[in-house]
């Protein structure tokens, strides 16, 4: 693969398929992110009610985006039997600001009297931090074990048209996985910010990890709701929330079942439910990729995440 100078000025490099990356203040971009990147950075004002769901891709985004609609919109709550997550909690890069940008139907206004703005992003805090910190919005993150990501990433991509005719080849992936070339790594560093500024700052960033949310959705959802200020009153509502959005319930929907594609992006709407387990890695990931993803983390993180990491492996 060759890397080279644009007359942009950003590095830019081939990867699977016909996409270039373009490198942006240190992570990859591909350019339809990048051009909806710096429209974000350059029009967008968070209201002091907002909230924002960032992630790393395929990390527990489109749960998350459920979760958050249903504790935010309780009222509302049946929307997700209809309607994708994603045209419910729409991703700020993507479709608000991205070349492509639509205005979903059902999604509260940008008039800046709705109080039920929720946003979603992949952008990491390096990038995001003037954005968020430029009014009282909350930010939630979501990480999802490194090895049960890419392993998503992967089957994610695999589900393109381009990739019926060549598929992705694993070892590919996680290879560039660990050197950091994929859309939005460095992996770690995404993580790693945002964890350190929920540190610092608990009552503006809530951080999570999938794998927590998971052996323990009601508990979670009910933190998630204190955080946004809108904590539940009754046990049955908690539950309710948690089974309308529960993965297995949100799959089964024809909404989430259709191969109808987005309009703003290329991919179908069943291509963001698949098996949503801990440990799916184990399935696909040779003993070596495992151990080499392990010792990143290890040396990244430094059990600060995932404190059990090498026990889970």
């Amino acid at each position: 693969m060759e890397i080279f100078q644009t007359g942009t000025s950003l590095l830019e490099r081939k990867q699977f398929g016909d996409d270039f990356l373009y490198n942006f203040h240190g992570f990859w971009f591909t350019l339809l992110f990048l051009q909806g990147t710096q429209e974000l950075l350059k029009q967008f004002k968070p209201l002091p009610n907002d909230v924002i769901l960032a992630s790393f891709p395929k990390t527990g985004t489109t749960w998350l985006k459920s979760l958050l609609y249903a504790i935010v919109n309780r009222s509302s709550i049946d929307e997700l039997t209809r309607n994708h997550p994603h045209l419910l909690v729409p991703q700020l890069e993507l479709q608000i600001y991205g070349p492509q940008a639509i205005s979903p139907p059902l999604f509260p206004s940008l008039d800046p009297s709705s109080a039920n703005r929720i946003f979603q992003t992949h952008l990491p805090y390096q990038i995001l931090e003037e954005t968020v910190n430029s009014s009282d919005c909350r930010v939630i993150y979501v990480v999802r074990n490194p090895k049960d990501t890419l392993v998503s990433v992967w089957h994610f991509v695999n589900s393109l048209e381009l990739a019926k005719t060549a598929q992705w080849p694993l070892e590919e992936v996680v290879d560039q996985f660990c050197e950091g070339f994929l859309p939005f790594v460095p992996y770690y560093d995404h993580v790693l910010e945002y964890h350190k500024k929920s540190m610092e700052r608990p009552k503006k960033f809530f951080f999570i990890t999938y794998e927590e949310l998971k052996s323990d959705p009601k508990t979670h959802v009910k933190k998630l709701a204190e955080f946004l200020g809108c904590p539940f009153d009754n046990e049955e509502l908690v539950e309710e929330v948690v089974r309308s959005c529960s993965i297995e319930t949100l799959r089964n929907h024809d909404v989430s079942k259709s191969s109808d594609v987005f309009s703003f992006y290329e991919f179908r709407y069943n291509s963001y439910f698949r098996k949503g387990q801990v440990g799916d890695h184990k399935s696909y990931l040779t003993n070596d990729m495992i151990d080499r993803i392990d010792t990143i983390t290890r040396e990244k993180f430094q059990g600060s995440i995932f404190k059990h990491e090498a026990d889970s492996s």
